[in-house]
């Protein structure tokens, strides 16, 4: 019997190593799996490829695990905001390697590596500091640079609902880089708020099939201040 439900964060990432490319979902702060980034910071795995839209916000969730010198390296679009502090303090110190990755050529780098692309060309970067080094080609009287997929060790997204095959939904703009992490990683864990029985979520909704999922665990909602709940973003 196929089921993909683990009881803790902990176990769910037990298998994440030192040296791992980490895909981690998110835009901003929606859609971050904050509760699977403290778990891997608990975890203790180090020297990691971290691949997320920006560099973290705040103190808390991916600038908590730079903060705790678990990262050598970022991929990313938007290294730099107002709350990136964590981020910038080690950059500028040298404590950590910048990849900086115009977000279209991110969604699409992550795409092929899920895809089975072997490359593919973009007019995104060509004649600016992104393109030096990469081979560069005139089509159909424009000029394009070559870029190559990202492929993940390991990918964290957070979901809406699951069931016990891996089927995910997504609530809305949370979704963002989450279903093409998956498919790009050769280890997929999410963490959902929703527990679903098999043939509860409707085929036509599933958004990441199971077959891109390895691990799913359900989490908690936080209340808020004023005694409602966080959305799922």
């Amino acid at each position: 019997m196929i089921n993909k439900w683990v009881p803790t964060v902990a176990q769910a990432l037990a298998d994440v190593s030192d040296g791992s490319t980490v895909l981690i979902g998110g835009f901003g702060t929606a859609g971050i799996p904050n509760e699977l980034i403290d778990g891997l910071i608990e975890q203790g795995a180090r020297d990691l490829t971290v691949v997320n839209n920006n560099a973290g916000n705040g103190e808390t969730g991916l600038a908590a695990l730079l903060k705790a010198g678990r990262v050598r390296k970022i991929i990313c679009s938007f290294p730099r905001q107002a709350d990136s502090q964590i981020f910038d303090a080690l950059y500028r110190s040298g404590k950590i390697e910048l990849e900086l990755v115009p977000q279209g050529n991110l969604a699409e780098r992550l795409r092929a590596a899920g895809a089975g692309i072997g490359a593919f060309f973009t007019p995104t970067g060509y004649g600016t500091e992104m393109a030096q080094g990469k081979e560069t080609r005139e089509i159909n009287g424009r000029q394009y640079v070559l870029e190559h997929p990202i492929h993940g060790d390991v990918a964290l997204i957070k979901a809406e609902r699951g069931d016990r095959w891996g089927n995910l939904t997504y609530r809305q703009s949370a979704r963002n880089f989450g279903p093409v992490m998956a498919t790009a990683a050769r280890f997929t864990v999410a963490s959902v708020y929703e527990v679903a029985e098999l043939g509860q979520i409707d085929p036509e909704t599933v958004i990441t099939p199971g077959i891109f999922v390895d691990r799913v665990v359900c989490i908690e909602r936080q209340a808020t201040q004023g005694g409602g709940f966080k959305a799922a973003a």
